[in-house]
């Protein structure tokens, strides 16, 4: 999961894929990452922790880590959650193989109208980390449901 910074939406897409793929008994690996290195080593902004532990998901241990090329070997799938995220980690893309593991994440819902991107709610208020969490909610639900079939 990558966003910009690792504190808001990219930590909240680890905990609802983690929390999910627990509750439906898949062994999954899911890490999050940030494109800036802005927040290196800080846990995850306040108000996407409250968020997250209203649904019960508890991001208290993430610590912010910056994306790398060598992220590519360890993972099959890059979820990003804006177009500039994925021009960001594109730009690290080594080949065509890294070029194929990213993804937006918002993509893996079949909803029609459903929105390419995740917007970042750092700027805004309370409403938008609830607008994060459901948009991501729901994404990470249709993706596992498409793994189980």
């Amino acid at each position: 999961m990558v966003c910009l910074g690792n504190i808001c939406r990219s930590p909240l897409a680890e905990g609802i894929m983690r929390q999910k793929a627990w509750d439906a008994g898949i062994e999954i690996d899911v890490d999050s990452r940030g494109t800036s290195g802005f927040h290196i080593g800080e846990s995850p902004d306040h108000r996407t922790q409250k968020n997250a532990l209203s649904h019960g998901i508890d991001l208290s241990q993430l610590k912010a880590a910056q994306f790398r090329a060598e992220d590519f070997d360890s993972f099959d799938i890059i979820f990003v959650m804006d177009k500039d995220n994925f021009r960001n980690v594109a730009d690290l893309a080594r080949n065509a193989n890294d070029m194929s593991k990213i993804r937006l994440i918002l993509t893996e819902t079949d909803e029609k109208g459903y929105p390419s991107e995740v917007p970042d709610p750092y700027f805004g208020g309370e409403a938008g980390f609830e607008v994060v969490y459901q948009l991501l909610d729901r994404s990470c639900r249709d993706f596992l449901n498409k793994r189980r079939k």
